[in-house]
């Protein structure tokens, strides 16, 4: 029987299979569904910019050449109360777009804040979307903050 999880695609016994895929196109993958994500938060802040990137699945040796690609980013300069509603909207989106919510309560930070962790229903991505309150000892701002990432896959 085989086990499907994200961090490994399918497990059967003691083999383990990965797809084959090209690098880039997990990479524009990971970010189309990024911004399917920010779509569903329904929330007009500034979002950092950054790309997805590449690094190596745990549990393979190097010249597997077993990757996952990961777009973190976040939302920021949105009243806090804004920033609140934009995760309920997430919560009720994410299973009419076909996710499963796998958590939502708190994370194991000192804050406790919000966490949704969330998987695609083809099991190809993974969902991290977390609600800070601003900290002016740390000098941070509320923020949305997620991550996005694909499941691991072996590069063409």
């Amino acid at each position: 029987m085989a086990t499907c999880t994200l961090a490994v695609s399918c497990t059967s016994g003691s083999e383990t299979t990965v797809k084959e895929r090209d690098s880039a196109g997990v990479q524009e993958d990971v970010e189309k569904t990024s911004s399917g994500i920010l779509d569903m938060l329904g929330i007009n802040g500034k979002v950092t910019k950054s790309g997805a990137m590449l690094s190596r699945c745990s549990g393979y040796d190097d010249e597997d050449e077993v990757y996952r690609a990961r777009h973190p980013w976040s939302v920021h300069d949105v009243p806090f109360a804004d920033m609140e509603q934009a995760m309920e909207r997430l919560r009720t989106e994410l299973p009419k777009n076909g996710w499963t919510i796998v958590k939502d309560g708190t994370d194991g930070s000192k804050s406790r804040s919000p966490q949704i962790i969330a998987e695609s229903s083809n099991r190809e991505f993974a969902l991290d979307a977390r609600l800070y309150k601003a900290n002016r000892k740390e000098n941070s701002p509320d923020l949305i903050n997620v991550a996005v990432e694909s499941a691991c896959f072996k590069a063409k």
